[in-house]
C-alpha cells in the first residue's frame, strides 16, 4: 500500500506524463519546471514554478455557493483559501461567493475557473458548461464512506402531529429554493418514494431564499409547519433540541448529526471547460495534498456522483427534465385509443353540461319569479298582521275605555277645584303668594298625570312598523304596568319580582311586548272580577333559564279547565261572554315572531292561571 504522500507523488507523475511507467523516477516533473518541496512541519506540498518569476501570477478564480449567506461562506471557506494560497504561491487564488443563479451565470460567462457547489448543481453544470469534478470535499466527522450530504426535515419541538415524512401532507413547507439539492431536492426524492407530490399534497410551499437560516426562522415563527435544511446544519444552532424536532430521523449513520434522508457524495470542486489544464493539475495536486483545515475540511479523489444523477432521473428534473416531456409524448402515442375515448366522453359531457345549464337557467328564472311572488305575499301578510295587531291594541283600549274616563276625571276635577279656589280668594281679597304657589303646583301635577296617561295610550294605540332592538325587558314590564294601572280606576295589586341581571337584554319590539303583557294583565283582571278588591293580585316574575328570559304572569282568579286550556291560543276561541278570541292568538304569534313561546298552565297551589312568555336572550 502506498502512503498518502507516495500516492500523491505517483498521481503527479501520471498527470504530468501519462506515458511514464509507474516505476519510473520523477524526472518528467523536473522537465516541466515543477518541483515538490516539503513545506514546514505541516507536510504541505508547494508547487513552485521557477520560470517567469517576474511575470504577473495567473489567477485561480473559485466560485463558491453561499447557501448560508456570503458572510458565513467567507468565514467557513477562509481556512481552505489560506491553505490553497500557501500551497500555490505562484497563483493569485480568489474565492467568489454566489447564490445558485449567480454561480450558474458566473460559470456560463467564464467569470470563474472552478466551481465549488452542491452535487445537484454540479450535475447540471456538467451538461450546461462542461464542468468536470477534480476532487470531493471531506468534512471530518461528517463524512462516512465518501458520503456526507443529506437533508434534515424539521418542525417545531412542540408539534406532536409531526414525526414522520408522511406527516408532511397538507402542511406548509419552507425551503430555500426548489433548485436546492440538500435543501429541497433530496427530500423531494424521499417523498416521491412515499407517493407524496409536493406540488399537490402540500398545502403551501414557502421558498425563503438564502441564507438557509431563514428556513429555521420560518418554522420557529410559525410561518411554516415543516422546514428542509442541509444535513448537519441543525447541530450548529444553539439549543436546537429544545427548539426543533427531526422528522423520520435515520439510524445512526456515523456522521455525527441527524438526517431524514439517504446520503449522497459531498460537494465537489470542478474545473470548467475553459480552465487551463496546467492550472487544474496544480490545483488538484494541492487539494489532494492539503492537510485538514482548522474547520475539519479536507479533500479526496472525486467521488461517484451516479446517485445524484439517479435522483434527477427519478424526479425528471435538472439535466433529465427532457424525460418528462418525452414521457408525455410517449404516453400519448401509447394510449391514443384511450385518449380518444376520453375526448369523446368529454365532448358528450360538455354537451350534457350545456343542456343542464340551459335547464338550470330556465328553472332559475322560474324560481326567481316564484320567490318574488312569495316576497310580495309575505309583505302583504306582514301588512295585514300589523293591521290586526293595531286592531287588537284598539280592542284592548276599547275594553278599558269605561274606566279611562273616570281615571282622567280625577286630575281634571283637581285642576278645576284649584282654579276656582284661586278665583274665590281673589274676589275675597285673600289671595296670597303661598296660595298661588300651592295651587299652581297642584294644577301642574294633576295636568302631568293626565298627560302621562294620554301619552302612554297614544303611544300604545298608534299604528307603525315593527321595530326590534335590544332592550331591558324589566323596563318594558314596568312601563306596561304603569300604562295598565293608569287606565283603571281600581287596578289590582301588581307585584313584580325581577330576578334578572342588570345587563340582561332581549331583542324585541317594545310596543308588541306591551301588547302581549297588557292582554295578559287584562285577562288576569277579568278572571278576578268576582273577587273582593283587596284580594285581587297579579304576580309578575322575571327569571332567566339557560338562554331564555321567562316572564310569568299569574292571577288568582277562577282559572280554566283542561279543555279550555287546550284551545286557548286558537283564533276566535274565547271563554268570555263578549270576547273576540283574538288576543291570546295574536300574543302567541308575536312571541313566535320574536323566537319565543307563550304557554299557559295551572299553578301547583292555589287558584288562577300562569301565563309564561319565553324570549331568547340577546347575545
Amino acid at each position: 500500500m502506498f502512503s498518502r504522500r507516495g500516492a500523491l507523488i505517483f498521481l503527479t507523475l501520471v498527470l504530468v506524463n501519462p506515458a511514464t511507467p509507474a516505476r519510473a523516477q520523477p524526472q518528467p516533473v523536473a522537465a516541466h519546471t515543477h518541483s515538490i518541496q516539503s513545506a514546514e512541519a505541516a507536510d504541505v506540498v508547494v508547487i513552485d514554478h521557477a520560470a517567469n518569476s517576474d511575470a504577473k501570477p495567473a489567477a485561480v478564480r473559485v466560485g463558491v455557493l453561499a447557501y448560508l449567506g456570503t458572510e458565513a461562506a467567507e468565514e467557513g471557506w477562509q481556512p481552505t483559501q489560506v491553505l490553497l494560497k500557501k500551497m500555490l504561491p505562484q497563483y493569485s487564488v480568489q474565492f467568489f461567493y454566489y447564490d445558485l443563479e449567480g454561480l450558474r451565470q458566473a460559470a456560463a460567462q467564464r467569470e470563474v475557473d472552478f466551481v465549488l457547489t452542491n452535487p445537484g448543481q454540479y450535475a447540471e453544470l456538467e451538461l450546461a458548461v462542461g464542468a468536470s469534478r477534480i476532487a470531493t470535499l471531506v468534512q471530518g466527522a461528517h463524512t462516512l464512506n465518501g458520503l456526507g450530504l443529506g437533508s434534515t426535515v424539521i418542525a417545531a419541538a412542540k408539534r406532536t402531529d409531526l414525526t414522520r415524512l408522511e406527516d408532511m401532507r397538507n402542511k406548509v413547507v419552507a425551503a430555500t429554493t426548489n433548485e436546492g439539492f440538500g435543501g429541497y431536492q433530496i427530500v423531494w426524492r424521499e417523498l416521491a418514494t412515499l407517493g407524496i407530490d409536493p406540488a399537490s399534497d402540500f398545502s403551501g410551499t414557502r421558498f425563503v431564499g438564502f441564507p438557509m437560516s431563514k428556513v429555521l426562522d420560518a418554522v420557529e415563527q410559525g410561518q411554516a409547519d415543516v422546514g428542509i435544511v442541509r444535513g448537519c446544519l441543525l447541530e450548529s444552532e444553539p439549543g436546537w433540541q429544545q427548539r426543533f424536532k427531526v422528522l423520520s430521523p435515520q439510524p445512526e449513520s456515523g456522521l455525527g448529526c441527524v438526517v431524514s434522508t439517504r446520503l449522497y457524495p459531498d460537494w465537489p470542486i470542478a474545473r470548467l471547460r475553459h480552465t487551463s489544464p496546467t492550472i487544474a493539475k496544480d490545483v488538484v495536486i494541492a487539494l489532494l495534498q492539503m492537510p485538514e483545515a482548522s474547520n475539519g475540511v479536507s479533500w479526496t479523489v472525486p467521488a461517484d456522483y451516479q446517485s445524484v444523477h439517479d435522483l434527477f432521473r427519478e424526479l425528471q428534473i435538472g439535466p433529465y427534465s427532457y424525460l418528462r416531456e418525452q414521457g408525455l409524448m410517449a404516453l400519448a402515442k401509447r394510449y391514443w385509443g384511450i385518449l380518444l375515448l376520453i375526448a369523446v366522453v368529454l365532448l358528450a359531457w360538455l354537451l350534457y353540461t350545456l343542456r343542464v345549464e340551459h335547464l338550470i337557467h330556465a328553472r332559475t328564472n322560474a324560481l326567481r319569479n316564484a320567490l318574488q311572488e312569495r316576497k310580495e305575499i309575505e309583505a302583504r301578510m306582514r301588512t295585514n298582521q300589523e293591521q290586526v295587531d293595531h286592531m287588537s291594541r284598539l280592542s284592548i283600549l276599547g275594553e278599558l275605555s269605561t274606566t279611562l274616563a273616570h281615571e282622567l276625571s280625577q286630575p281634571l276635577a283637581g285642576i278645576a277645584n284649584y282654579g276656582q279656589s284661586l278665583l274665590r280668594r281673589l274676589d275675597n281679597g285673600r289671595l296670597t303668594d303661598d296660595a298661588v304657589c300651592q295651587a299652581a303646583t297642584e294644577i301642574s301635577r294633576q295636568a302631568e298625570n293626565a298627560a302621562g296617561v294620554l301619552g302612554r295610550i297614544r303611544a300604545f294605540a298608534r299604528k307603525r312598523v315593527s321595530v326590534r332592538k335590544p332592550r331591558h325587558i324589566a323596563a318594558v314590564v314596568h312601563d306596561t304596568v304603569a300604562l295598565f294601572c293608569g287606565m283603571l280606576a281600581q287596578a289590582p295589586v301588581i307585584q313584580i319580582d325581577d330576578q334578572l341581571a342588570s345587563e340582561t337584554r332581549v331583542d324585541v319590539d317594545a310596543l308588541q311586548m306591551q301588547q302581549v303583557l297588557l292582554n295578559l294583565l287584562k285577562n288576569g283582571m277579568d278572571a278576578m272580577r268576582a273577587l273582593p278588591e283587596d284580594q285581587r293580585l297579579i304576580e309578575i316574575s322575571l327569571t332567566q333559564a339557560d338562554e331564555h328570559v321567562c316572564i310569568a304572569v299569574r292571577d288568582h282568579g277562577v282559572g280554566l279547565t283542561p279543555e279550555q286550556r287546550q284551545h286557548l291560543f286558537q283564533p276566535f276561541y274565547t271563554s268570555k261572554e263578549n270576547g273576540l278570541g283574538l288576543g291570546l292568538s295574536i300574543s302567541s304569534s308575536i312571541a313566535e315572531v320574536h323566537g319565543g313561546k307563550l304557554t299557559a298552565f295551572a299553578p301547583d297551589h292555589g287558584k288562577g292561571m300562569i301565563f309564561s312568555l319565553l324570549l331568547p336572550v340577546y347575545d
